[in-house]
């Protein structure tokens, strides 16, 4: 994943489209969010289920939640893990951090992005599958910066679009009632 001898960049790999957050108190995050930036309404999705999912190459069990929001196009997502099960959210609580956890990308291709990874000294953090294996999904710890990781998806439009898009047009003209809505 060169270009004319330069070195592979993961920027080249996809645009960035969500921010992510593993707040400590998810309501206040929520009411922030919603109140404060006016993004919204956020869609929760509870207990999802993922498949061979990895914590720094070990499997884990993780029960988490998510929920998603739009601020314009840039989508959010607030997540919070109800066990105890080793994985980057259990990681980032512990250590008592706050702030932006990672943001997202689509790729096209998620072995060109695990390449792209190892060619910048990137670490795979965790990984999984989603929806029967239609998605997969890489959290990139690049060992510096900001302290964020770069999540990468690979998944098709269509399931991107049946599934992200009525979210976003849910945004458009939002006026402030039912902040959380589940999925």
């Amino acid at each position: 994943m060169t270009t004319k001898g330069a070195p592979a960049r993961l920027a080249s790999l996809g645009e960035v489209f969500q921010i992510a957050f593993v707040p400590a108190d998810f309501d206040a995050a929520l009411a922030y969010w919603t109140k404060i930036v006016g993004a919204g309404p956020f869609f929760l999705m509870e207990h999802i289920k993922t498949e061979n999912t990895k914590y720094r190459g070990a499997p884990t069990d993780i029960d988490f939640s998510a929920a998603i929001g739009y601020w314009n196009d840039l989508q959010i997502e607030l997540i919070i893990q109800h066990n105890d099960a080793p994985s980057i959210f259990s990681e980032w609580r512990a250590a008592e951090r706050e702030g932006l956890h990672h943001v997202c990308m689509l790729v096209p291709s998620i072995i060109d992005a695990r390449d792209a990874s190892a060619a910048v000294g990137a670490t795979i953090a965790q990984e999984m599958e989603a929806g029967g294996g239609q998605s997969q999904i890489i959290y990139v710890d690049t060992g510096g910066g900001p302290g964020t990781m770069i999540e990468m998806v690979q998944t098709n439009a269509e399931r991107r679009n049946t599934f992200f898009a009525p979210m976003r047009e849910a945004a458009r003209g939002w006026d402030g009632r039912d902040p959380l809505r589940r999925l």
